[in-house]
């Protein structure tokens, strides 16, 4: 493939793949709340607390993986295949160890940070029983975030699709039995979609396992025989992934913060949340599979020797994001009940959680370049400039959560409004950042 410009239908096969994986992943998530949905509201609010918080967990995990993705899409890039496979190995020590301490440190504090964050007593119990059961699974997670980060990395993202498919059968099939006590099993509930989750990740992980030893060349990317530990390649990894390990966590722990703030006002607004994180998951996946692709072609790219092209390609990326995304969000404020009725069959849910979807609408306005600058900065492998970026972001919108939500105890559906504010000031700053063009010489 030419490395200098990449057109619209080279974009759409390497995205295409990854669009599928993040759409069955999403549907992953939403049969949890699909499901909960209908055992009850206390269930459908704790998910959204307890989902974020272990969302906050493993995002130190994927937040490594992305650097890990960044490096190896650079040395694809210069073709140098071998080196992609030491790095491959190298994160996936790091990602194993990481998840062992993670689950430990878990079980200890956890109840403790649960009693603390959440006010309601059923609430509490019923994401504690989730989280408990969720981290059981992180090995399986992080493990599996090192295998995509070679295969997009590798632009190899075909891979992504049976994978995600196999993991959708098995988290429906798993959560029916657990949620709602089938062939036996006892009704288990909240606990019981943690369980299916954490079976279908390890289900994932046995899939990615077996399709490399048979359909990746494992002799060209040096996956044949596992790396030796080097702590002079663990520390060059660690020098990019650190910051985007630290970058994700505080973005996703900030999100945890807003749902905090919500559900302190009130558990039919924490319910309502739930239900929009859910459909703002749907415009997410798609967006996520245009970054993603930005930020691999982007480090491909550099790595090339064609770091002048970077920027069209971006362009091109925001572009092609707006003229997929803007058609779907047109359709989910046109009916917006029928895609409520998905997460939710109480009528009275269905009716308040409207004016909250569209504000997310029209804040994913502002989303969008916020995401294809980012992961473009993400790809240049300054990972340092991009967790700077977006911890002022994150600090003007946190302060506008605590001034809206904490302080004026403003209707839920104003509260949303921080996600139009964090995009808005992510994408200027970006946006900014990237057209100084500081970063074309940057090495990892």
């Amino acid at each position: 493939m030419e490395h200098q410009s990449y057109s619209y239908r080279e974009i759409w096969k390497i995205a295409f793949p990854i669009l599928i994986s993040t759409i069955i992943e999403q549907v992953i998530g939403m049969t949890d709340a699909a499901f909960l949905g209908r055992v009850g509201e206390i269930e459908l609010g704790a998910s959204a607390i307890a989902g974020i918080y272990y969302m906050v967990i493993f995002m130190l995990g994927l937040g490594f993986s992305i650097g890990v993705q960044i490096i190896i899409g650079r040395r694809n890039g210069e073709n140098n295949f071998k080196e992609t496979g030491k790095v491959f190995y190298h994160g996936l020590y790091f990602a194993v160890s990481l998840a062992l301490i993670i689950t430990l440190l878990s079980e200890l504090v956890s109840p403790s940070l649960m009693t603390m964050m959440v006010s309601s007593d059923k609430v509490r119990d019923a994401a504690l029983s989730y989280v408990r059961w969720r981290v059981v699974g992180l090995g399986f997670g992080f493990t599996t975030a090192i295998f995509r980060a070679f295969y997009i990395g590798t632009t190899q993202t075909r891979a992504l699709t049976a994978n995600s498919v196999v993991m959708m059968l098995s988290n429906v099939f798993f959560n029916w039995i657990f949620i709602f006590g089938k062939f036996g099993c006892p009704a288990l509930g909240i606990a019981g979609a943690a369980i299916g989750s954490t079976l279908a990740e390890l289900v994932s992980l046995i899939f990615f396992i077996v399709y490399t030893r048979r359909s990746c060349n494992v002799a060209k990317y040096g996956l044949d025989k596992p790396a030796k530990p080097e702590w002079k390649a663990m520390t060059g990894i660690l020098s990019v992934s650190g910051w985007s390990m630290i970058q994700n966590f505080l973005s996703i722990a900030t999100w945890l913060v807003f749902f905090l703030f919500i559900e302190h006002t009130g558990e039919r607004a924490l319910a309502v949340s739930n239900i929009i994180r859910n459909i703002s998951g749907l415009i997410w996946m798609v967006l996520m599979a245009f970054a993603s692709t930005c930020s691999t072609l982007t480090s491909n790219m550099i790595g090339s020797g064609h770091s002048n092209g970077a920027l069209p390609l971006i362009r091109r990326m925001l572009k092609f994001s707006y003229m997929v995304i803007t058609p779907l969000l047109l359709l989910f404020s046109l009916f917006p009940k029928v895609l409520i009725r998905l997460f939710t069959n109480i009528p009275a849910l269905v009716d308040a959680s409207v004016p909250s979807l569209m504000v997310l609408c029209a804040c994913y306005l502002f989303t969008i370049p916020a995401s294809i600058f980012f992961q473009a900065v993400g790809g240049t492998g300054n990972t340092k400039a991009a967790f700077l970026l977006e911890t002022v972001s994150l600090l003007v919108y946190t302060l506008y959560c605590t001034v809206i939500i904490a302080v004026l105890k403003s209707d839920v559906a104003l509260c949303w409004t921080a996600e139009g504010v964090y995009g808005g000031i992510m994408a200027l700053a970006c946006g900014l950042y990237l057209r100084k063009g500081r970063w074309k010489d940057k090495r990892i």
